[in-house]
């Protein structure tokens, strides 16, 4: 019997060792390489610059992107950041490091709650699908809103549903707990933090029947501590910036929702797939696990009922929003993962598992897949079908054919013989019966992929989608006198050279701000900047790459070229 096996039987205690192994664990990937990868534009130059202004500025209230006010979020995840830097210095790993935190801990708090809610073997599964979720741990990874919003949404909702099964003597504490961390979400991401717990919890009391709960809640004491974690920073920033309060309530939160405004628009059934991916490679098992679930619905003192409505109503609030981006449904991991692993270690000991069917599948998928991939080089007529289909579909061609092709078939062969491995083993552990194996194998699933893909894209995409290279060009190549200049915002740019630019065109994300006070020298439009560009001084423009024949004429030089993006100076 193996040492894995006899770890999960043990039915109680250890959960301080249970809980020593997941962070060893988990801290490895989560933590190790953070910084390996350059920042991302938009949304981790825009993370890491805000925080980097405020300690530049020493303005902890008022957010500035390009020194620019900034409201479309709250400032905790800023803090966090600007904390971070303070500590490890101004670069990748400390701005990234509070959101790989925040994935972390919200795998040890599904454990700990887990725990509590069922038992140790189905809290310490739960973990491990969640950490070895690929697209849950690899956006821990990125500079998110989401992740530090899954984190305190996870702890106040599991805090509210223990409350809900606990003494009378504990659960008031709970309740408060559970105010504690709402505060924490709503200044990370808004108002949203209320209302998604708000809307969990009164269908879950509808479902239920159990209005009677309302009695046991201590709302005295649970908004009073509700108010002081939110409403101090709330009244700082609408007293310097009376402007606020209509931007964020109205703009942001209303007009976000119910509008097209941030040209976020996409399908209703969007975030299915999404939530697909997402779950990789357990999200096969999903289906069958949610109607378990909702056949049990009424077990477990409710617990199965409210773990089951928490992902359920996040999807569907955002599928009714006109703006809806990818990780918006991180905070439905926690409890999917409990639910799955609920479902799986209910054959713990019969060897009986009803889903065989997701497991072949996922095999069959993984074989084929693992396939293609190692033989993807031998195709010489992908290429030029890649070559027709857009400039994404033009990127790939040009890293398979060409005189130096990025992906060679040394580089694709192990990738899919792994892929190809993992199939044939699933396929193995159908007839062994074994949750252990499955579970086993579906975790060095995830974690390979964990490992392989920030790898890939630190190696093939990572600079091609950041401005660092652009940034230590121009300030190798710059003077104290030297304008520089973006087409659009970059926010990367700021961030890598400390800078302010000016911002050439459409000023996007940074509009709000630009109407601000006087501004006009740093928002230019083309016309305008053209006449500095003629000017005697030293000017350098970051453009991206079709924009480059507006200045062919004045014979620019090319300081640098990320494939993306061009640095150019006009002298």
């Amino acid at each position: 019997m193996s040492p894995l096996y006899e770890h999960l039987n043990q039915p109680e205690g250890h959960w301080l060792r249970d809980s020593l192994l997941l962070l060893i664990l988990f801290g490895f990937l989560f933590l190790v390489g953070l910084g390996s990868a350059p920042l991302i534009d938009p949304d981790e130059g825009r993370y890491a610059e805000i925080p980097r202004e405020m300690l530049v500025r020493g303005d902890f209230v008022t957010p500035t992107l390009n020194y620019v006010k900034y409201f479309e979020k709250p400032p905790l995840l800023y803090w966090a950041n600007a904390g971070s830097m303070a500590v490890f210095g101004q670069h990748e790993f400390a701005a990234r490091l509070p959101s790989a935190l925040s994935g972390l801990f919200t795998v040890l708090l599904t454990y700990l709650a887990g725990r509590r809610l069922f038992n140790r073997r189905i809290a310490l599964i739960g973990a491990l699908i969640l950490g070895s979720c690929a697209a849950f741990l690899l956006q821990s990874r990125i500079i998110l809103t989401d992740m530090l919003l899954t984190f305190c949404l996870s702890a106040a909702l599991f805090s509210f549903l223990l409350a809900v099964r606990s003494s009378v003597r504990h659960c008031a504490n709970l309740y408060r707990l559970f105010f504690i961390c709402c505060g924490l979400a709503v200044l990370t991401k808004g108002l949203i933090g209320i209302v998604l717990p708000g809307g969990i919890i009164f269908w879950y009391l509808l479902l239920s029947r159990r209005w009677h709960l309302l009695k046991e809640i201590p709302w005295v004491s649970g908004l009073l501590l509700f108010s002081l974690v939110t409403v101090p920073w709330f009244v700082l920033v609408s007293q310097a910036n009376p402007e606020f309060p209509h931007f964020f309530f109205i703009r942001e939160h209303f007009q976000r929702y119910t509008s097209t405004i941030h040209r976020r628009s996409q399908p209703f059934w969007f975030f299915l797939p999404i939530l697909l991916l997402t779950m990789l490679p357990w999200s096969f098992f999903l289906p069958g696990s949610l109607t378990k679930a909702w056949q049990q619905r009424h077990n477990n003192r409710g617990t199965t009922l409210f773990l089951l409505l928490w992902p359920v109503i996040i999807i569907l609030f955002f599928s009714l929003s006109s703006s809806k981006l990818i990780p918006y449904i991180l905070p439905t991991c926690p409890p999917l993962a409990l639910l799955l692993a609920s479902r799986i270690t209910a054959h713990w000991h019969t060897r009986r598992p009803d889903y065989t069917t997701a497991q072949a599948t996922l095999a069959i998928i993984l074989f084929l897949m693992g396939t293609a991939l190692a033989v993807l080089p031998l195709l010489t007529w992908l290429p030029p079908l890649l070559h027709a289909s857009g400039q994404t579909g033009r990127d790939l061609a040009a890293m398979l054919s060409g005189p130096a092709p990025a992906l060679t078939l040394r580089q694709t062969l192990l990738p899919g013989s792994l892929l190809m491995l993992f199939g044939l083993l699933l396929i193995w552990s159908i007839r062994t019966r074994s949750s252990l194996l499955l579970i086993s194998l579906l975790c060095c699933f995830g974690i390979m992929l964990d490992l392989l893909l920030p790898w890939a894209f630190t190696r093939y995409g990572a600079e091609r989608l950041s401005s660092r290279s652009l940034a230590k060009a121009a300030l190798q190549q710059s003077g104290p006198d030297t304008v520089l200049a973006q087409s659009g915002p970059h926010q990367g740019m700021n961030f890598y050279t400390g800078k302010r630019l000016i911002t050439v065109g459409d000023a996007d994300e940074l509009t709000f701000g630009s109407s601000q006070g006087n501004q006009s020298g740093w928002f230019l439009s083309q016309e305008q900047f053209m006449e500095l560009w003629r000017s005697d001084r030293q000017v350098m423009i970051v453009i991206p790459r079709h924009e480059a024949n507006r200045y062919a004429a004045t014979a620019p030089q090319t300081l640098a070229d990320n494939g993306a993006l061009l640095l150019l100076s006009n002298r």
